[in-house]
């Protein structure tokens, strides 16, 4: 199907100064929606920074998997949402243009409120049966409601869980910290998944990583699974400019070695949400997601060659 068929926005400079996509096999796209979010706003103009950051990586070889996600990979650059629209109706339009994009491509997606992920999972699960998760975060994302709202960037893990959409047995949770009751916060652990949070990673690197590794591997091997990567995982040392930082959070080195070793798993599709460039530093948040970003596709992409 013809690039112009599908309904994105104007081009921009494409991830890592990518082409725009055709028929490449890996694909990134943008998802610049925020109108779900309960603190601070910002994340729909993620997908630019993230990808403005990435030129610094265009002539990078990776130093692990010795490959370079360029030749493998297109920008699609941002959906066409309608912003103003209630959540119901943009995660239609989310979903609908995701599908498209997964029947010809391993994607990359940039948010983007976590509220995006649901609507992501929604096209994944139609195309691959049921998910494993790996969820990346500081918060659980299982409330039953967001402060009043049915439905938000607070319980799409909940919703998912809920529609079938991934196994709970195989969702694992990775740098869980913030605050809550204890119904939402050990929910995906009630309901026979993994949950490692960032208190009992703490001082763990490198080798130390292994054994959560391997406990990774074990539950989800050889299962259909996705990666969903919230900024606000990392300390806010790390990643300032995010709309709910939580402090005590994980390095940036401990998610890029858990990234470089779950490469190992059949992953079929990521998402990096919740980078909001109003809040950034010395554009530490955007460099540290095109960072990850980068890595998830250099993995990917050697296992093809």
């Amino acid at each position: 199907m013809p690039l112009g068929q599908f309904a994105y926005a104007h081009h921009t400079t494409g991830f890592l100064a990518a082409p725009a996509l055709t028929n490449q096999p890996f694909a990134v796209a943008g998802v610049a929606f925020d109108g779900a979010v309960t603190h601070r706003p910002g994340a729909r103009f993620g997908p630019s920074d993230i990808r403005r950051a990435s030129l610094m990586l265009c002539d990078g070889i990776h130093p692990l998997f010795d490959v370079s996600p360029l030749g493998w990979l297109g920008d699609a650059f941002d959906m066409r949402l309608p912003n103003a629209s209630p959540l119901a109706e943009v995660r239609t339009h989310i979903q609908r243009q995701a599908a498209a994009l997964m029947a010809r491509h391993h994607c990359v997606f940039l948010g983007g409120d976590h509220s995006v992920t649901l609507p992501l999972l929604r096209a994944a699960r139609a195309q691959h049966g049921e998910l494993a998760l790996v969820h990346f975060d500081a918060h659980c994302d299982t409330w039953t409601d967001h402060f009043g709202e049915p439905s938000g960037h607070g319980t799409w893990t909940y919703e998912a869980i809920a529609e079938g959409l991934v196994n709970p047995r195989h969702t694992v949770q990775i740098g869980l910290r913030s605050s809550g009751a204890r119904a939402a916060r050990e929910y995906v652990q009630d309901q026979g998944g993994l949950i490692f949070t960032a208190r009992q990673l703490r001082g763990l690197d490198g080798a130390g990583l292994m054994p959560v590794v391997n406990d990774i591997k074990a539950r989800l091997a050889g299962r259909p699974c996705y990666i969903t990567l919230d900024i606000d995982c990392l300390d806010p040392a790390f990643a300032p400019g995010t709309g709910t930082p939580e402090p005590g959070g994980l390095t940036s080195s401990q998610v890029l070695t858990l990234l470089e070793a779950l490469s190992a798993l059949d992953c079929i599709g990521m998402d990096c949400v919740e980078v909001a460039p109003a809040y950034d530093h010395a554009e530490l948040t955007s460099n540290v997601a095109a960072t990850l970003v980068w890595t998830y596709l250099c993995g990917q992409v050697a296992k093809r060659v």
